[in-house]
């Protein structure tokens, strides 16, 4: 992949414990012409911790979402390619960068990161359970990592999903709605890590918010066939 051109984005909500890794990971690798991180209505330091590791940041005043979020980056990306990264991934997100071969050798639209066992999590996978059926009913399609934030994706098929789909919902709307594009998606191993959400009452909230958001996706994608049929 010599010579590659490649932006990443980050958005980023109260990660100041990950960012700054993060982006000094990222930045140390040639092929990245510029990193993107867009604090997401943080009330942390987060944004002055990725400017001060060399990330150009957008602050936006109130906390939207992912999806929101990424749009929000949209107009300041300069490369055709695009990796879309979470916050949390520290040091290992240079790992992120073997997600980019197969769109620069256009052998997909858009890659998807798998998680090495052990790497990715500790939920009890009832979420991505969920997730996977959803999108294999309405697409045809299996996924191994339906929520994986860790994507990268061509500038102009990127701008195609517009709108994106809201929060949690984020990466299963934008699995579907590729899928119903014709566009070509593909999962990719990777030795990426990051800090998902415990077995504590936090956790348990946060995958309760992200069922929800993933119901309304689903839901929203239904009544959209729904619509489009003959």
């Amino acid at each position: 992949m010599a010579g590659a051109d490649i932006t990443v984005v980050i958005p980023a909500y109260n990660e100041r414990k990950h960012i700054k890794e993060t982006v000094i990971s990222l930045s140390q690798e040639s092929m990245i012409r510029e990193i993107i991180v867009v604090d997401d209505g943080s009330a942390d330091d987060t944004y002055i911790l990725a400017e001060e590791a060399g990330a150009r940041v957008i602050r936006l005043e109130q906390n939207v979402g992912k999806g929101r979020a990424i749009m929000a980056a949209f107009p300041f990306i300069s490369s055709e390619t695009v990796l879309l990264l979470d916050a949390d991934l520290r040091a290992s997100a240079r790992f992120a960068l073997v997600l980019a071969k197969p769109i620069l050798e256009n052998k997909a639209d858009l890659t998807v990161a798998r998680f090495s066992r052990g790497l990715g999590g500790q939920g009890f996978g009832l979420v991505k359970g969920f997730s996977r059926l959803g999108i294999k009913l309405l697409t045809g399609k299996y996924f191994d990592a339906p929520l994986s934030g860790q994507r990268c994706i061509k500038k102009k098929v990127l701008r195609e999903l517009f709108p994106l789909a809201d929060r949690f919902g984020l990466e299963v709307g934008m699995n579907i709605d590729a899928i119903r594009q014709g566009y070509k998606l593909i999962e990719v191993d990777t030795a990426l890590s990051h800090c998902p959400p415990g077995r504590d009452w936090s956790g348990f909230m946060h995958r309760g918010e992200q069922l929800l958001n993933i119901c309304r996706v689903l839901v929203s994608r239904i009544l959209r066939q729904q619509v489009m049929k003959p």
